[in-house]
Order: C-alpha cells, then sequence, then structure tokens
C-alpha cells in the first residue's frame, strides 16, 4: 500500500498514566489524547518506549491504543507494536490494526542483537502480513543493535514500511538514509528531541515527541517553522526548548516527561517497577526549566502570527 498518512510534523510519544495501584488511568490517557489533538499535534503514538510499553501486557497494549482511537476525532495514531521476537511484534501489530490504529511504530529487537539480515526479515515479516503504514525505529542505546543504512534503504523499498525513526544521535547516518530513499514513498523522522532540528534540515519530516508532551505548541511551531525554510525561526524555538530536551534525558525516559506532566497537571508521575520517580534535585532543575519556559512565550506567538 502507499501511505494514507502524512508522516510529516509532530508526533508525541504519549505516556501511560496509572492510578495509585499501577492499573491504566484511562481517563487521564483519553483527557491527554484530546489536549494533545487541540494543541495541534499531527499524530499521536501511545504504547512505545515512552508509554512504558515495557511493563504493559499485549490486552493493556492493545486497550491504550483502543482508548486513544476513541477520544480524538481528526489525527492519525500510531501504535507501538514492537517486540524483540518477531512472533509476538507481529501478534501485537494484528491486534493493533484490528483495534483500528493507522499505523505502527515497531522499535528494532533489543537484548537478542540480530544482525542486519534479522532486521530486514523481522520488518518485512511484519510488513508482509499487516497491511497499514509501518515505521522502523533505530534507537540503538536501548536495543543494544544499531540498524545500519543498507538494512533501513532496503527496508524502504517494502510497500507498508513507510518511515524510520531515528535515534541513533548520528546525524551522518540518518542523512545518509534520507539521501538514498529520497526516490521512496518514505519518511525520516526525528526520535532524539534535541536533534529534530538539525534532522530536519537534512532531509527529516519530522519527530516523534518527547518534549511534545509538556510542550506541543512550541514544538509544533519549531517543525513547522523549519519544514516551510525558516530556519531563523525555528533555531529560535529550538535554543527556548533546550534546555527541556536536555532535562528531560536527566534520568532515564519516562521518568523526567512523566515529572513534568505531573508539574504541569497533565497527569500523575507514577511509574511500574523496576522505574523509579524522579530525584529531589532533577526535579527541582525540571521545575526551573519548565518555569522558565511559561514566562517565554514570545517565540511560539511569532511564529503563529507569521504567515
Amino acid at each position: 500500500m502507499t501511505s494514507n498518512i502524512d508522516f510529516s510534523g509532530v508526533f508525541p510519544a504519549m505516556c501511560t498514566p496509572f492510578d495509585e495501584d499501577e492499573q491504566i488511568d484511562f481517563e487521564t490517557l483519553q483527557t491527554d489524547a484530546q489536549r494533545l489533538e487541540e494543541a495541534g499535534v499531527d499524530g499521536l503514538v501511545p504504547v512505545g518506549s515512552t508509554g512504558e510499553s515495557a511493563t504493559l501486557t499485549h490486552d493493556e497494549h492493545v486497550e491504550v491504543v483502543e482508548a486513544v482511537i476513541d477520544a480524538v476525532d481528526d489525527v492519525p495514531v500510531i501504535a507501538g507494536s514492537g517486540s524483540n521476537n518477531t512472533r509476538e511484534a507481529l501478534e501485537l501489530s494484528e491486534r493493533s490494526a484490528d483495534a483500528g490504529a493507522d499505523g505502527l511504530l515497531l522499535i528494532s529487537p533489543y537484548y537478542n542483537k540480530p544482525e542486519q539480515q534479522g532486521f530486514v526479515d523481522h520488518y518485512e515479516t511484519i510488513a508482509d502480513a499487516v497491511d497499514l503504514p509501518q515505521i522502523v525505529y533505530n534507537v540503538p542505546s536501548r536495543t543494544g543493535q544499531n540498524i545500519e543504512p543498507d538494512a533501513a534503504v532496503e527496508l524502504a523499498s517494502h510497500e507498508n514500511i513507510a518511515g524510520y525513526k531515528a535515534a541513533s544521535g548520528d546525524l551522518g547516518q540518518i542523512g545518509e538514509v534520507v539521501e538514498r530513499t529520497r526516490d521512496e514513498d518514505f519518511a525520516v523522522l526525528s526520535g532524539d528531541d534535541a536533534l529534530t532540528l538539525p534532522v530536519l534540515s537534512v532531509g527529516g519530516t519530522g519527530t516523534i515527541s518527547v518534549s511534545a508532551n509538556v510542550e506541543p505548541e512550541r514544538t509544533c511551531a519549531m517543525v513547522g517553522a523549519a519544514l516551510e525554510g525558516d530556519y531563523e525561526r525555528a533555531r529560535k524555538l529550538h535554543h527556548e526548548l533546550g534546555p527541556l530536551f536536555r532535562t528531560l534525558f536527566i534520568e532515564t525516559n519516562p521518568i523526567p516527561v512523566k515529572e513534568a506532566m505531573e508539574i504541569r497537571g497533565y497527569g500523575p508521575a507514577r511509574m511500574r517497577s523496576p522505574m523509579t520517580r524522579l530525584t529531589d534535585e532533577s526535579r527541582e532543575l525540571l521545575e526551573d526549566v519548565l518555569a522558565e519556559l511559561e514566562d517565554e512565550p514570545a517565540a511560539v506567538a511569532d511564529a503563529e502570527a507569521s504567515p
């Protein structure tokens, strides 16, 4: 299939809120999805790494996807459905498709560290079986193995593989994937907030973003400005957001972003074990960064006022 999703713009990697018993707080989840849609994001990505997918059961995965779909009106929902087990990833992908997801985000197999042909076989197995646009997610800092450009380019030729979430931290490698897939219907999205603007500058189409949970309007303004070629405004927004980009990764994601969500009143900072709450020192730093952003809304206003 040719993707019917425009994979350009801002796609928040959503958090999964939990109640005091570590059960999913569906009411808060749906309220948050609506808040993000109203803020102008281009799509939503539940049950990825930021959504603590590693601590959810398969049934919970599907329930979260269904809840987000039910909550929003006009934005596509890209379900995280990856696993280090190809059969398990296929099952999650099929169930997400049946639940009504518009697309899929599949983290590369982690821990078992497959060779490059293993990555290709894994993704093609799922793309052959599930007729939805799919995004390959490369994040070697979490998975232990890098998807090399040759494998990414080979996957781009599959009609159901529509994009690549780039979180390797290697801008040269990301630029090579963009360069070598220019003739394909294939989107390269930043998976690292601090590199979103550089990725856009070499031809990336958008971002699957952690910071957009906290600052969706400003993130959308930055990406929108860059996609329109206004890099002066995009740089201004990038530098305003820079302290947040850094602070949201001061401890393991999604610990800081859930704490930021709580500070802003968007949801609880509760985590499922073995994840822990943010340390007091880090929380104080995060509070300072968020307060400073609230005091400096000018660049978003400037971006919204410009044609």
